[in-house]
């Protein structure tokens, strides 16, 4: 991969033992554009330097697949593919939470800025980075520092966005880590900066069962010092019709984005599932309040995952479940940040009541 700086052509050679990437001169350039890049960006790949992928994600497939009933964990949908789709589905008609997030941002990121103070920007599942953009607008109206964290477990991603940041926003310093989030918040290092705010915006909370949530925010609050930040973006309960379109869209994108975490399976471990052979279901549990995703087998099948030496027989219907999308209550959630040390600054939603976005500070 080859960047410019100093009026020089650079390359990336190879990787340090912590993932970083380190670079090498090759020869001389009249395009400058590049420097700035450069020198303000750094993407620390912790997926890779622990080598520690294969073996987590293995043994957490074989032990999804092999109960009753099957089930896969979320965070395989996002491979490089899985990503791209998912920035897709946010652009469908049907799946309002990130314009409804986004207008939400857009309408209270002077205030947010106004609260937190300079900070270093840390954002959970950044994919794209794009609504980002308007908290680094805001933080840059204000004359303040801009320094951005992004968390992701796709590495394609989290360059191609950071390029593009670094691009727009000629003061800002990025630097990204390809990892789980659990890997991140362990490996976080004290902020340069005044203070620090955690972003888990995106409604990616939904995502964790009730005891996967409360142990996450007891994770977010030994990564924060006193007086740091959290910002949480939450989906809201609302009629079952709405948040069944949401994931059941017209063209099909949710549906190939369940379909490819199969597809990555078979490119991680060595499988091969047909695709053709499952489809895409997803219904509202109201007695859970939560969407729930499955993979629904067409027929009787057997499917290998040489590299896991697993094989895994489906009955027809059997189903994988790959995803709940839980829909909370903004209040509830309230009490539990506090609970936690987490104290609500400030909570905002939109005119619907569709969606909320949490303002926190740590207090413990």
């Amino acid at each position: 991969m080859i960047y410019l700086t100093n009026n020089n052509i650079y390359k990336f050679a190879k990787k340090d033992n912590g993932g970083v990437m380190s670079v090498l001169k090759t020869a001389n350039s009249n395009v400058f554009s590049q420097d700035s890049i450069t020198k303000r960006l750094q993407v620390k790949n912790l997926l890779e330097s622990t080598k520690m992928v294969s073996t987590i994600a293995g043994s957490d497939v074989i032990q999804g697949l092999t109960q009753t009933p099957k089930t896969l964990p979320s965070k395989y949908f996002y491979d490089d593919r899985g990503s791209e789709l998912f920035e897709a589905i946010c652009e469908l008609p049907e799946y309002y939470p990130t314009r409804t997030e986004t207008s939400i941002l857009q309408k209270y990121a002077g205030e947010i800025a106004d609260i937190t103070g300079a900070c270093e920007l840390v954002e959970l599942g950044s994919g794209s980075s794009s609504k980002t953009r308007i908290l680094l607008d805001a933080y840059k109206h204000k004359n303040l520092p801009l320094r951005y964290l992004p968390i992701d477990v796709s590495a394609g991603m989290l360059e191609t966005s950071a390029r593009k940041l670094l691009t727009d926003y000629p003061s800002l310093q990025v630097h990204a880590l390809a990892a789980t989030y659990n890997m991140a918040l362990s490996h976080l290092q004290p902020s340069p900066l005044p203070s620090r705010t955690i972003a888990f915006i995106g409604s990616s909370l939904g995502n964790l069962n009730p005891y996967e949530c409360d142990r996450f925010f007891s994770q977010i609050t030994d990564a924060l010092q006193m007086g740091e930040y959290f910002l949480l973006g939450i989906d809201l309960q609302k009629p079952k019709h709405i948040l069944e379109a949401a994931y059941n869209d017209a063209q099909g994108v949710t549906a190939a984005f369940n379909l490819n975490m199969l597809e990555h399976l078979n490119r991680r471990f060595e499988g091969d599932f047909d695709t053709t052979q499952f489809e895409h279901w997803a219904f509202y549990n109201q007695v859970e309040n939560q969407i729930e995703m499955h993979l629904h087998s067409l027929r009787s099948q057997t499917v290998e995952l040489r590299a896991l030496n697993l094989k895994v027989h489906f009955e027809l219907g059997e189903t994988i479940h790959t995803e709940i999308s839980r829909k909370f209550n903004l209040q509830t959630i309230q009490n539990e940040l506090q609970a936690k040390g987490l104290v609500p600054q400030k909570a905002w939603t939109d005119e619907n009541q569709w969606f909320g976005l949490i303002l926190s500070q740590m207090q413990i």
